[in-house]
């Protein structure tokens, strides 16, 4: 009588792992067949297609591999982005992109680091995750094209506000060194000129140019920031084509959301994620809790933060204002009876607690098109504008 296992003639199909460390000028690359094989390392210009063509062929060459053994491959989330992902894709090889914050590394205070050291522990993990073990490290979820390109509005506009801000802080700082403080509007330079120090003389003048010229800067990012702001709103308006135009226009229907965090909402996690379940919702938003039990150690450490910063920092916000505009939710009443009452800390951990359960909320909203219970809806349209203030104070 033959038994099952000597039916079971299979062996495990024979696959080139490979490694990348990615730098400005050189890569690393590591080649390997398997754990406890000495690795392949070779080092090639950055960004050289031909090269990484030619070191995948030498590797099959110097393993004894036939010409078409599968190609595995990784390499770290970082500012290579992913078009390095889709061209390896495209000639065949398997890739993925990991979180290197996902990582295991060792627990010793002082510990070796190399580039050539991080390659082979990208190796050896890389073998680990290929033959089974999913825990190794998180995989990012990479976007389409259409969809990596669609973030470019909202992440340019954060960047222009950001520089606005600095240059309303720098004009104010150079003036509060003499003493002085101004509103800084679109009058800015009017008022500079009636502007005197504590002796009633004047501004300096080349401290006068310098803050003209600050001004200027801050007035032609404050052009593109309602050139975009108007680019977004005409887009909300007139494009039905686009899934993440619909879902910011169904998450403005919900009083305390506005067009900056339905935007976002929709273009930085809904738009383009699959999410299975809420779970999954709270962890890419960095909201999960983080438990410490160790023998009689039982706390927490607090929320991951292993997630997206933007939708993390933007749902903490919109659970204040949700607080405000919709008191007659089923959240609102909830942070109420837990959290409310109590004092200052208790309150800021209420409020991520919140965040969480309005983030999930707002899923669940975009998946079947139930507003959240007791949630006010408004009418979206009210909420575009094409234009803005001059200057931000």
């Amino acid at each position: 009588m033959t038994t099952a296992r000597e039916n079971d003639s299979s062996t495990p199909a024979v696959v080139l792992y490979m490694a990348f460390e990615l730098a400005e000028n050189k890569w690393k690359l590591g080649f390997t067949t398997g754990l406890g094989k000495k690795p392949r390392e070779r080092e090639i210009e950055a960004r050289s297609r031909l090269g990484v063509e030619q070191e995948i062929q030498a590797a099959k060459q110097r393993f004894a591999l036939p010409p078409d053994t599968p190609v595995v491959s990784c390499y770290e989330a970082g500012r290579d982005g992913f078009w390095l992902h889709r061209y390896l894709l495209s000639v065949g090889v398997t890739n993925s992109i990991v979180d290197s914050s996902s990582i295991e590394v060792n627990r010793r205070q002082r510990r070796a680091k190399t580039d050539r050291l991080d390659l082979k522990k990208l190796l050896k993990m890389l073998v680990r995750w290929h033959g089974g073990e999913r825990d190794v490290w998180s995989v990012v979820n990479v976007p389409t094209p259409t969809e990596e390109d669609a973030r470019q509005l909202h992440r340019e506009l954060d960047a222009l506000r950001a520089e606005q801000t600095s240059h309303i802080n720098r004009i104010k700082g150079l003036l509060a060194a003499c003493g002085l403080t101004v509103i800084v509007d679109r009058h800015f330079p009017t008022r500079l000129k009636k502007l005197r120090l504590w002796d009633g003389s004047p501004v300096p003048a080349d401290l006068h140019r310098r803050l003209l010229r600050e001004f200027e800067r801050m007035q032609m990012l404050n052009r593109q920031i309602r050139e975009l702001e108007k680019e977004r709103a005409r887009r909300v308006r007139t494009d039905d084509t686009d899934v993440g135009v619909v879902q910011t226009r169904q998450l403005l229907k919900l009083k305390a959301i506005g067009i900056n965090s339905a935007w976002l909402y929709s273009r930085e996690f809904f738009a383009w994620r699959k999410i299975r379940n809420r779970r999954e919702v709270g962890s890419l938003a960095g909201l999960t809790g983080s438990p410490y039990r160790s023998g009689m150690v039982d706390h927490e450490l607090g929320i991951s933060k292993a997630g997206n910063r933007r939708v993390r920092a933007m749902t903490i916000e919109i659970a204040w204002g949700w607080l405000r505009l919709q008191p007659g939710s089923v959240l609102t009443r909830w942070y109420e009876k837990r959290f409310a009452h109590g004092g200052k800390r208790l309150r800021r951990i209420g409020i991520v607690a919140m965040a969480r359960k309005l983030l999930v909320a707002l899923w669940r909203y975009l998946e079947t098109g139930v507003p959240p219970e007791g949630a006010e809806l408004v009418e979206w349209k009210k909420k575009i504008y094409d234009n803005t203030p001059p200057l931000q104070t």
